[in-house]
């Protein structure tokens, strides 16, 4: 098991659209990839489950990443989440 910190950099957080790119990414992979903060746990197979944990910039979260590739996964993953995403405006 891989185990990685990161802090999420995008101003608006991780909503809708890095979320549903954060699951197009993982879907599929063969093994359990979990992200957990102060409001609970998820995998990444769901964008409500990531939008339930309420990822703000600024915030820590923890991930744990079980199964092939680990280190590339969790590292990814990290890289992800500290994207500053640019996004247009609603």
């Amino acid at each position: 098991m891989q185990t990685r910190k990161a802090i999420i950099a995008n101003s608006q957080g991780i909503h809708c659209r890095p979320s549903a790119l954060i699951v197009k990414e993982f879907q599929g992979y063969p093994g359990r990839i979990q992200i957990s903060n102060g409001n609970g746990a998820c995998d990444v197979s769901s964008v409500m489950q990531l939008l339930s944990l309420e990822m703000h910039m600024g915030n820590e979260v923890k991930i744990e990443v079980e199964g092939e590739k680990e280190a590339a996964t969790a590292d990814r993953l990290v890289d992800l989440l500290q994207t500053h995403f640019d996004f247009p405006p609603l």
